[in-house]
């Protein structure tokens, strides 16, 4: 019989609807981070650092790049004859076909998986946060505490508790109380979405709600134990955590990598975040080009100016352009004489000769302001943007764009162009 203390189920299949034109291809998890990763390495990498060989990870939305970034598992050392990592589509069953509908439900239609392993604890992660933690310190201070249910929680302002799952505890980090997205938080320590469950509690509560639509952690299963009575507790997590849900905090979590001394470190020999990454030739630095507090990726080739940017692999920068403050992705091509600032250029995209992204003004975007703000220019993936057209902030730009789509060569501030059509 196989047997397993703790295994890891890592929840991928989000959209990631706030990060707008760079998930319309690709699940959120699978976005690129830091010049090299995709935000499911640090989960994953957690995994393995923490001594945990069994991921179960549930996709549904686009899942294509994350199953071949994931493949068998090799860069994680997660190949392994017995549990390893595994990739959980939703599936026809016998009775019934159907779509993850919650965080709950998808653990739920995968509870043979977990049978299998016979594991003691279930660790449920999220596939879409920065943060490196060893859940295995976690799961001792679970056993301590004899708990059927340890919520990782970490303090947040006040102002922004309202954003998260909220959970109040005593002196002793018992939980006495759990609020979902309140508006009045009676407490600043929020839910990180980060459990560690006993498996028969957890199966018990899955079972109970199976009927539930939607059913998910923080809405439903958490307050179900909670009022069963079983015993929850908080662990207090006090390092860096980053939700890279939206726009902003996407942009802001990558400039922070090029910080003097960053928060969040991606060097440290200890606690390694692993990849899959392809085999590349090294980046060239051109005689004339300038270089300042940057993360240059393998194959990059650069023949201007990169200043305060996270550039990814195979990116070629061209003579006279300037890129400042900006996160470019793998296979970027910026022609001659462009000056970028502040954007965020997704994977394959061509940008033209004699470009400016992010001029004037931030004005509101008009079709999706809650999306495209902070005074961002967002390019999807292998968009097209001809030679010496000017485009202002908070825009977003999809698809191969011709010079008509651009009056008088401006596609001005606040603006969305989305063109059906794919590069070939």
């Amino acid at each position: 019989m196989i047997k397993k203390e703790m295994i890891a189920m890592l929840l991928a299949g989000g959209q990631g609807s706030r990060l707008g034109v760079l998930t319309a291809k690709v699940a959120k998890p699978a976005v690129a981070f830091g010049g090299k990763y995709r935000i499911i390495d640090f989960p994953l990498s957690n995994c393995i650092n923490s001594g945990i060989d069994t991921v179960g990870v549930l996709t549904q939305y686009q899942p294509l790049r994350l199953n071949t970034h994931i493949g068998i598992g090799i860069p994680w050392d997660l190949d392994r004859n017995i549990g390893g990592v595994s990739i959980l589509p939703p599936y026809e069953k016998s009775s019934s076909s159907e779509w993850y509908t919650g965080t709950a439900n998808a653990i739920y239609q995968n509870i043979n998986y977990m049978e299998t392993f016979h594991p003691d604890y279930v660790l449920i992660l999220s596939g879409d946060h920065i943060y490196k933690m060893d859940y295995e310190v976690m799961l001792d201070y679970h056993k301590d505490n004899h708990a059927d249910i340890t919520i990782a929680a970490m303090p947040v302002p006040i102002e922004d508790a309202s954003r998260f799952g909220v959970v109040i505890t005593d002196k002793d980090g018992s939980i006495l109380e759990f609020q979902e997205k309140p508006s009045q938080p009676k407490s600043n320590l929020a839910s990180m979405g980060i459990y560690i469950f006993s498996w028969p509690v957890l199966k018990k509560a899955l079972m109970d709600l199976k009927d539930v639509p939607g059913c998910d952690f923080g809405k439903h299963v958490i307050p179900h134990c909670h009022e069963q009575g079983k015993r929850l507790f908080a662990y207090e997590y006090n390092g860096y955590w980053k939700d890279v849900g939206t726009l902003g905090s996407y942009w802001e979590a990558n400039m922070e990598l090029i910080d003097i001394i960053p928060e969040f470190n991606l060097y440290e020999e200890f606690w390694k975040i692993y990849s899959n990454n392809d085999i590349i030739p090294p980046q060239y630095i051109a005689e004339q080009a300038v270089i300042e507090r940057s993360i240059i990726g393998d194959g990059a080739e650069i023949y201007g100016e990169v200043r305060n940017c996270v550039v990814g692999a195979g990116v070629t920068v061209g003579t006279g352009t300037v890129v400042r403050d900006s996160i470019i992705m793998k296979d970027v091509q910026i022609g001659n004489g462009c000056v970028i600032d502040k954007a965020i250029i997704a994977e394959g995209a061509r940008i033209g000769d004699q470009v400016t992204l992010g001029i004037g003004g931030a004005v509101e975007n008009r079709f999706k302001p809650q999306i495209y703000a902070y005074g961002l220019v967002t390019i999807g993936e292998n968009t097209v943007v001809p030679d010496g057209v000017q485009v202002g902030k908070n825009t977003a730009i999809s698809g191969v764009t011709s010079i008509e789509d651009y009056p008088g060569g401006l596609l001005e501030g606040g603006e969305t162009l989305i063109k059906a059509g794919e590069r070939v």
